[in-house]
């Protein structure tokens, strides 16, 4: 919201300059005044400024939403969190879903500012060697993706997420030995530390086990 504004801002005070000048170009005696050439490039390129991170985030959020779709078999949404929200947002989870009044929850989600940015970052890398954080970002997306498939209890959503974090990885670009690599990682590094609310009943034959040909524990010794 805050880029969107600057951006308006700044194409505002370009139109005002050129209006002003179209208004004073031909002054009582007939000179012509020069064109504000300085002012209105100074104000176009701050419109720039604003308008480079406002389409890297569209895009970021197109990858993001077309990959959730795929993975839920549906149209869903994904919003990034803009810099303006993160500033008045306390909440510690990394993404939300919201449940409708009937209790279901929306095929919306809005992942958090910071989580956003690390899912850039891992979509502008290589992905052969992902952060910690990266890897929690691409996971808190799948996870994410199946509340909004309808999910509502944590650990069960956790555990169907671990099993499509490899898919995940794939349907947003990573080639499939780096797309197990990461999901190996985080049912190896990050899963074991998770609250109690997000554990239990996961891995071989446990309760959420889905039987998929490669979940994350497979390679696991």
């Amino acid at each position: 919201m805050l880029l969107a504004l600057g951006l308006i801002g700044s194409l505002a005070l370009t139109a005002v300059i050129v209006v002003r000048w179209l208004n004073r170009r031909v002054d009582w005696l007939g000179r012509v005044a020069p064109f504000p050439r300085t002012s209105v490039g100074l104000s176009l390129g701050l419109a720039l400024c604003f308008a480079v991170p406002l389409a890297v985030e569209a895009w970021v959020e197109h990858q993001l939403e077309g990959a959730a779709t795929e993975i839920a078999r549906g149209p869903v949404q994904v919003h990034c969190q803009g810099l303006g929200q993160a500033f008045t947002d306390l909440g510690p989870e990394l993404g939300f879903v919201r449940w409708g009044v009937d209790g279901v929850p929306e095929r919306s989600t809005l992942i958090k500012f910071g989580t956003c940015g690390n899912l850039r970052a891992w979509l502008g890398s290589n992905k052969a060697n992902p952060s910690l954080d990266q890897v929690i970002a691409v996971h808190v997306l799948t996870h994410e993706t199946m509340h909004m498939v309808g999910i509502m209890d944590e650990a069960h959503a956790e555990c169907a997420a671990v099993q499509r974090d490899a898919a995940m990885a794939e349907a947003l670009g990573a080639s499939p030995a780096e797309a197990r690599s990461l999901a190996q990682r985080y049912w190896t590094e990050v899963y074991p530390r998770m609250p109690d609310d997000y554990v239990g009943g996961c891995g071989p034959g446990g309760q959420f086990d889905e039987g998929s040909p490669s979940p994350p524990w497979l390679a696991i010794p």
